[in-house]
């Protein structure tokens, strides 16, 4: 379906041909082992290894991250175990890995993971492709982009071709984009990874992680470390995930339409700043996100004066959930200090727009921005 657009391959990705009587998506296989005589050469063994859920799922993710080119993906238990699946099935002691410096909150966890075993590791920002300035030498380059909090965005061709040019592999954790706001496999990359627990499956409702390339000598090292360490996702979620693809396209459509609108409104605000969302015109991302991206995503971050105003402003919201994560079908926001693993101001403010229709939830945020200001 290379030439289909983005919704009719969303529906469709990962469907097995038809057979008379049976359901278009097959429902969840649960099982540890299965019927096998003689020599293990059929596809599925032990559940461990495969499972026929997953084997929909992952064409289905493959289509959507590379309808272009034959690719491979990998699908894991949750997002970190695939970042974590890429990066040490791909590195060894004495090889340098570069990181971003603000990136998702439990890099710095795996980062000393990969001191502990030897690696050495550098760090820059996102923003103005300041990774380069750290790759000579380096085994892999992991991009984030749009980085998670703050939203900056980097120059995926650019990184990529320089990394390639000395060497080292390149990947990109999509996962506030999804395959539809950005392919980077196209940009150069040769993983796309993923938290699939955020906007691709949309519902907030599973916790999944997958891993997509074109090199198979790649994919079956990272097939091979989730069998080691056993990384699996359950069949059930397998399954609501591709049941949740069909409608990836209409829910990143109105969610990138809130978050812009969104945006537009809090810029007249005069107790917001730092306002971030590529998709803006006027964000310091939007330049290079145009270049590379086709949707911006769903998310909008932006500062109050302080904690206490912060807090307030989330007490008053009524269509939102004071929540983590982001992604989902339900507007959620958070103050993200709370957590203290993130580089930003006590009364910095990740939104996730939803679906819910965009004047209601304009209205809702403006309502409680006038209420968090009386106090």
């Amino acid at each position: 379906m290379s030439e289909a657009g983005d919704g009719t391959r969303a529906v469709r990705a990962g469907l097995p041909a038809p057979v008379q009587y049976e359901p278009a998506l097959p429902g969840p296989v649960f099982a540890a082992h299965y019927h096998l005589s003689g020599d293990p050469t059929g596809p599925y063994t032990y559940g461990r290894d495969t499972n026929p859920t997953w084997t929909h799922l992952e064409a289905a993710i493959s289509e959507l991250e590379s309808p272009g080119e034959p690719a491979e993906t990998v699908a894991f238990a949750s997002g970190m175990a695939a970042v974590s699946a890429v990066l040490l099935s791909q590195v060894r002691a004495g090889d340098a890995v570069v990181l971003p410096d603000d990136g998702y909150q439990a890099l710095p966890l795996l980062r000393a993971q990969l001191e502990a075993y030897g690696v050495e590791v550098r760090t820059a920002p996102t923003a103005g492709d300041a990774q380069l300035s750290v790759l000579r030498g380096a085994r892999l380059l992991w991009l984030e982009t749009p980085s998670n909090p703050g939203l900056d965005v980097c120059d995926v061709r650019r990184l990529a071709a320089a990394a390639h040019a000395g060497g080292t592999l390149v990947a990109v954790d999509n996962t506030l984009a999804t395959p539809l706001g950005q392919r980077p496999l196209e940009l150069g990359a040769d993983f796309a990874v993923a938290s699939a627990t955020k906007g691709l499956t949309g519902h907030g409702d599973i916790l999944l992680g997958y891993a997509t390339c074109r090199d198979a000598e790649l994919a079956a090292r990272v097939r091979t470390w989730r069998k080691v360490v056993g990384a699996i996702p359950g069949p059930m979620e397998a399954w609501l995930a591709h049941r949740s693809l069909a409608t990836l396209q209409l829910r990143a459509d109105r969610q990138s339409a809130n978050a812009l609108a969104l945006a537009e409104a809090l810029a007249g605000r005069p107790e917001v700043s730092a306002l971030r969302h590529p998709g803006r015109p006027g964000d310091p991302s939007h330049r290079t996100a145009v270049a590379q991206m086709r949707r911006f995503g769903c998310v909008v971050s932006f500062v109050l004066p302080d904690r206490e105003h912060a807090e307030r402003f989330l007490l008053a919201l009524r269509l939102v959930d004071d929540a983590t994560s982001f992604g989902g079908v339900r507007s959620t926001a958070e103050r993200r200090g709370r957590w203290g693993g993130d580089a930003v101001p006590e009364g910095f403010i990740r939104f996730s727009a939803g679906a819910e229709d965009t004047g209601d939830l304009v209205t809702d945020v403006l309502r409680a921005l006038d209420e968090a200001a009386q106090r």
